[in-house]
């Protein structure tokens, strides 16, 4: 269990990094959920908690990025490493093999 909570807010520093606010909202938001079930003794229960918890931090890691406004009609998006994959060129004719 700590070593998914300290995960969670691992992915949390670099997917939020240099954003305080949404640093801020997800560290309470990790914190308070913990928390909340603390004192949860149910085996199954708590087995699905953490499926949940790390199924967050799969999504955060795999599906978050953050974009910045640098005018009134213009965002610029921060792509991080864990996001940027191959991508398979479209092939209007495909071939048989």
């Amino acid at each position: 269990v700590l070593k998914l909570f300290k995960l969670l807010h691992r992915t949390r520093q670099e997917v939020f990094k240099n954003d305080t606010k949404a640093l801020e909202a997800a560290r309470q938001k990790i914190n308070e959920e913990f928390r909340n079930n603390r004192d949860e003794t149910s085996e199954e229960k708590i087995n699905e908690l953490l499926k949940i918890a790390s199924d967050v931090e799969v999504i955060l890691r795999t599906s978050v990025i953050q974009a910045v406004h640098t005018d009134s009609d213009k965002i610029v998006l921060i792509p991080r490493k864990d996001l940027l994959q191959d991508n398979t060129p479209y092939i209007d004719k495909p071939t048989k093999k």
